[in-house]
């Protein structure tokens, strides 16, 4: 049986610090392809090489993850700081506007770390560059030393809205996860819906309010260890489901929405 695709948006980045690359962490290959059940295809996120029309019509759906570099502030009305860090324009330009289209029509996407802070920035929020400068906030950041299972540690509860779509994915109305972020969410969209939040108050888990398809963003890490932990699996489950959908044809707008 011909699997879906799932595109996995790509970070643009330098090895060595000199041969410029397109790439995506493995262990989100792995979670699409052993979880989800679809094919992984990472995807070059620059307008020189990608348009988001192509992209809508040849994948069935789109994985936003991590990674270094953050969404542009210009992109939310601010001036860029050094506190905002690192950023990607090739990835800003082909993601925003494909999680905007992919809402519209039904397509399916799950948003990790940035790709949970671009998807609300598509939808007309904004972040906080540094929320562990806020007054009462934790630091988020991965920690910088140690083993991969050390930084990708469980580190806080996230409590979940009873009732709501992400307490039906997990079963529960509180989680435990990992946590690897600098910037979060400062203003939310005006359709984004929080539905997770960390002891601290920090916004954890969104979607897109009406959307009539998939659009689950959560700002921990689920690729780690996705087969075999409580929360990733079901949330990785939950999206291939969708794609698979898709990718048979049925289109959410004609039924059922996921949220």
């Amino acid at each position: 049986m011909t699997r879906p695709i799932v595109a996995i948006i790509g970070n643009t980045h330098l090895i060595n610090d000199q041969y410029p690359a397109h790439a995506g962490g493995t262990m989100n290959s792995a979670a699409v392809s052993d979880v989800s059940g679809a094919l992984p295809v990472i995807v070059p996120c620059d307008p020189a090489y990608v348009g988001v029309e192509e992209l809508l019509e040849r994948f069935d759906g789109f994985l936003l993850p991590g990674g270094r570099p953050n969404v542009h502030p210009e992109e939310y009305g601010e001036n860029w700081t050094e506190a905002h860090g690192a950023i990607d324009r090739g990835r800003d330009t082909i993601a925003l506007p494909l999680i905007r289209a992919c809402v519209e029509r039904g397509q399916p996407f799950l948003g990790i770390c940035r790709g949970f802070q671009e998807v609300n920035v598509a939808m007309g929020g904004s972040l906080h560059p540094e929320i562990r400068e806020l007054p009462g906030r934790m630091n988020h950041r991965m920690p910088p030393d140690g083993t991969l299972e050390e930084k990708f540690a469980l580190r806080h509860p996230i409590s979940l809205t009873r009732g709501g779509v992400f307490e039906r994915v997990f079963g529960a109305d509180e989680v435990m996860v990992n946590s690897l972020h600098g910037q979060g969410i400062a203003v939310p969209g005006p359709r984004i819906v929080i539905e997770g939040h960390a002891p601290d108050g920090t916004p954890e888990a969104i979607y897109v309010k009406d959307a009539p398809g998939f659009t689950l963003s959560v700002q921990w890490h689920p690729e780690w260890n996705a087969a075999d932990d409580p929360v990733s699996r079901p949330l990785f489950e939950a999206f291939g489901e969708a794609v698979h959908r898709w990718a048979a044809g049925e289109r959410p707008a004609e039924g059922r929405k996921i949220a």
